[in-house]
């Protein structure tokens, strides 16, 4: 057995760990959620339940884009794009963090450009990328989370504002690079912005992939991630990014 065979085999194991991870995970959060119904409600919203639901969500999102990644790599990774109602797109997402965004007194609201309700993509793949990005809204945001959804240049660009302190310089000025290295005081790697970088660019249309951006300021003062994704009329092409 060669080198790259061995990789390729322990890549795999991994793989398979891993969802075997987010199969047990989803069976505590399952457990934990019927836990907390029969309990009174003065109990069910409480700081500490925030930070599990959170962490929870952090963990689920982390072993999402590991399995992706895994699947980018080896090729597997299918893209099935169709037309989706943006508002009710967005309403599910942030339904999905309802419980977290209450315990930490955030507001979350969701705006749509009424000239462009629809875009074009692979639900599932933009939804983890989504989920991801309203993660690390939620861990800096002080008191709100803005998505919103607009056409730009016949892109359709999705766009999560918080009015936490922002990205921090360096990250802004080398987001290109994506993978960074682990940061001891965030613990933050750049995997999520890498992993949205490949999914986006999955999304070809006409030789123009999707793409992603971050920077300062926006409609809250903090941090903004901008998710561009081709969504005019036409077909799309899979294409794996090397």
């Amino acid at each position: 057995m060669n080198q790259h065979q061995q990789a390729l085999d322990f890549s795999t194991v991994i793989a398979s760990t891993v969802h075997d991870m987010k199969n047990s995970l989803a069976t505590l959060m399952q457990a934990h959620s019927q836990s907390l119904a029969g309990l009174p409600a003065s109990a069910r919203h409480t700081p500490e339940q925030g930070v599990i639901e959170f962490e929870f969500a952090h963990l689920n999102g982390m072993l999402v884009q590991l399995l992706g990644l895994y699947k980018l790599g080896v090729n597997q990774m299918p893209l099935q794009p169709a037309y989706h109602e943006l508002d009710d797109f967005i309403e599910a997402q942030l339904a999905c963090h309802q419980d977290v965004f209450a315990s930490r007194g955030i507001a979350a609201t969701f705006e749509v450009d009424p000239l462009s309700p629809l875009g074009f993509f692979d639900r599932e793949l933009i939804a983890s990328v989504l989920a991801n990005s309203i993660n690390n809204a939620i861990r800096y945001a002080r008191h709100a989370v803005l998505i919103s959804a607009s056409d730009e240049a016949g892109q359709l660009v999705l766009t999560i504002n918080d009015d936490g302190e922002g990205y921090p310089a360096q990250m802004i000025e080398h987001q290109a690079e994506y993978v960074q290295g682990i940061n001891h005081s965030t613990g933050s790697t750049g995997l999520g912005l890498y992993f949205a970088g490949r999914i986006a660019a999955l999304h070809q249309r006409n030789g123009v992939g999707g793409r992603t951006e971050i920077s300062n300021g926006g409609p809250l003062g903090g941090g903004v991630f901008r998710l561009y994704l081709p969504c005019t009329l036409g077909t799309y092409i899979f294409e794996n990014p090397a």
